[in-house]
């Protein structure tokens, strides 16, 4: 028998997540999703960084459009577009915001000292980009196959192998978001012991007009720790198979996944590329507003 809609044949029970989806928490994740997404078509539009905001907007929107897939779910626990709407695009969405993120770090790099990377930062974005592509393309052939199932024996098969696929993509990413976490903390420590060499000193002071370029830096360090954290949170929902403990568990998905990935786009959004960085639409490597603070 194939379930189509809640009944006493197929109860809510019996759907993969186990409950109906909470409308007001869904719907508002959706509002959060969407406004970011509006945000930043209106900061692009004003400030320019044409390849972020496009990113990021993918991915809001992206977003959105996942919750509603959820939205869809908690009407009918058993709908087939809801579901199939919602994994995929909560999945592959976060991928855009990342790449996002490796823009940023390949400006920030180029501003405070291209000599201390031991990557040319020309080659930066490209290189995790890429790893971020092949983690997304992974990701989209494995829940591609998991929705092209259809019923019986060759449908569990079929979902088995997207599962796995979807596993291994996601796990791809989290691997490329270490290797540029280990990369941007071996930057920071040659830049931090180069400067303190050079002036002397026993902290390094940035001398500068304000303090908001320090805080598009720790915007863009927190929303990436967020994103890491989410794709380590799926790597164990997924690997568990459809219906697990952890998957069927709303509140922790809303935490882990809904949470994290809303942590970074508020973050990328008030932390606008364009508004600080000019270089974002020309060749100049200077931030629009420089900043002042102190490392020990």
């Amino acid at each position: 028998m194939k379930c189509t809609a809640v009944s006493p044949e197929c109860p809510v029970e019996a759907t993969t997540y186990g409950y109906a989806p909470n409308l007001g928490a869904n719907a508002l994740y959706l509002v959060i999703f969407g406004t970011c997404a509006c945000a930043q078509i209106i900061l692009g539009a004003k400030f320019g960084a044409i390849t972020y905001t496009a990113l990021t907007t993918i991915g809001c929107i992206g977003e959105a459009l996942g919750y509603i897939g959820r939205i869809l779910m908690h009407s009918n626990a058993w709908s087939s577009s809801g579901f199939i709407l919602q994994i995929l695009l909560l999945i592959l969405s976060p991928s855009f915001l990342a790449a996002a993120l490796y823009f940023n770090l390949k400006r920030v790099i180029n501003y405070l000292g291209p000599e201390y990377s031991r990557i040319n930062p020309r080659f930066l974005a490209p290189i995790f980009i890429t790893c971020d592509a092949i983690g997304f393309v992974t990701q989209a052939i494995g829940g591609g196959t998991e929705a092209s199932s259809s019923s019986g024996d060759t449908s569990q098969r079929l979902t088995d192998i997207g599962n796995d696929i979807m596993i291994a993509g996601i796990t791809f990413q989290a691997v490329t978001m270490a290797a540029a976490a280990v990369f941007c903390l071996d930057y920071w420590f040659s830049y931090r012991k180069a400067y303190l060499e050079r002036h002397n000193r026993r902290i390094l002071q940035l001398e500068s007009k304000s303090n908001t370029f320090t805080y598009f830096i720790y915007s863009n360090v927190v929303a990436f720790i967020v994103i890491l954290i989410r794709c380590i949170y799926r790597i164990p929902e997924m690997a568990g198979g459809w219906g697990n403990p952890t998957m069927r568990n709303e509140a922790e998905f809303m935490i882990f996944d809904g949470v994290m990935v809303i942590i970074a786009a508020i973050l990328m959004t008030a932390a606008h590329a364009g508004v600080f960085f000019p270089a974002s639409r020309n060749q100049s490597t200077t931030p629009r507003i420089k900043i002042t603070h102190t490392v020990s």
